[in-house]
């Protein structure tokens, strides 16, 4: 075969990054590459570039040539250790902005809020993915009418990746997936955290503009591996206007700007803002407080995205699996819509005004209770 740029990454396409998953040209590590009819001479980023690594990396990139060009070329190549922030960049580097939707507590419909916003999102044009990490609870699923599908894998340089679901126009993923429905998934932390990574990791999402990731209620071993594994573009806090959810939530916030963690809040979502009965739909009961949310958002100086009423038309929907966001020109599509927009808003200035996302390291630390008496 004719030695040329093209046909020497065709080659090394075939050599992975063993920490990160996919083949060194997908993720950008090959640089400096010169090439003559007697030798090819290219440089390689990895993530671990310990001396036994690092020869291994020269000895599969070797053998990769070798193997398209013969024996008759010379190979020299220089490993390098690639720096943080960017291998942070490589871990989905088809992924532009990650989102994860947190709640403080459960039952605030955090993972309802999550369905409409990938949906609505997609309906604006944006290519999305969302991925079910309610581990205990998923319910991702029904809320999108694949209750029944069973993955299926693909293979991509001789890698077997897992193929997403996919119904209006949003790519997903669940643990349900691999479930039976009446089944409980009974885990212990680092068996749900090995789960989550292969539904993030091992899937074939493709090119996305937006990975909604659905998290379990609360702040635990889940939102920990999410941080220290996925660069996140930030968070979107679900609450209700009752002061136990707010409460709850600006926990959660607090946990996220940690000065160890330090990732960005997108903005509040109030969900249940006002409720409103289908047979008066215009009247608003404020049955959880009013306007709880935007007060928090406020007094942390958080974008707030919008505010959802708590209305028989979304949990029909849901369980029907069709968000409600595809409902057409209701006063429920309009208010998701505009919350979708001022996500996108949002999305955009952080990335404009803050520094490119990091995997954040993270260190445990022992519980400590105190006891009085």
């Amino acid at each position: 075969m004719k030695v040329s740029h093209k046909s020497i990454l065709e080659a090394l396409k075939k050599v992975p990054e063993p920490d990160l998953g996919k083949d060194i040209v997908s993720l950008g590590l090959v640089s400096e590459l010169k090439y003559s009819k007697e030798n090819i001479s290219f440089s390689v980023q990895m993530k671990n570039a310990a001396m036994h690594a690092r020869k291994r990396m020269e000895d599969a990139c070797a053998f990769a040539i070798e193997r398209q060009f013969g024996k008759a070329i010379s190979v020299n190549v220089n490993v390098k250790a690639l720096k943080k922030s960017e291998a942070a960049q490589s871990i989905l580097p088809n992924i532009k902005n990650t989102i994860a939707i947190v709640s403080g507590k459960g039952g605030v419909g955090k993972s309802t809020i999550a369905s409409n916003t990938a949906v609505g999102l997609a309906k604006k044009g944006f290519k999305v993915g969302i991925v079910d990490a309610d581990i205990y609870g998923p319910s991702i699923p029904m809320m999108f009418d694949v209750l029944h599908y069973k993955p299926l894998s693909r293979q991509i340089n001789n890698k077997q990746y897992i193929v997403p679901a996919d119904n209006y126009g949003v790519k997903i993923l669940s643990i349900g997936f691999f479930a039976e429905l009446d089944q409980a998934v009974v885990w212990r932390g680092p068996m749900a955290v090995k789960a989550l990574r292969q539904l993030i990791f091992d899937a074939d999402w493709g090119d996305l503009d937006y990975l909604i990731i659905d998290t379990p209620p609360g702040t635990g071993d889940v939102h920990l591996s999410i941080v220290q594994n996925l660069p996140l573009t930030g968070v979107v806090v679900v609450t209700t206007p009752q002061p136990v959810a707010l409460a709850d939530a600006k926990k959660a916030i607090a946990m996220f700007k940690m000065e160890n963690i330090n990732v960005p809040v997108l903005g509040i979502i109030e969900n249940m803002s006002w409720f409103s009965p289908k047979e008066h739909i215009d009247k608003k009961y404020f049955i959880f407080g009013q306007h709880g949310g935007k007060d928090l958002a406020i007094s942390l100086n958080l974008n707030f995205l919008g505010e959802i009423p708590l209305v028989q038309s979304i949990r029909e929907s849901a369980d029907v699996g069709r968000p409600a966001v595809l409902q057409q020109e209701t006063s429920v599509e309009s208010l998701y819509r505009e919350t979708c927009q001022n996500l996108i808003l949002s999305v955009d200035n952080r990335n404009k005004e803050l520094e490119e996302t990091k995997v954040v390291p993270v260190e445990y630390g022992e519980p400590k209770c105190s006891t009085n008496g």
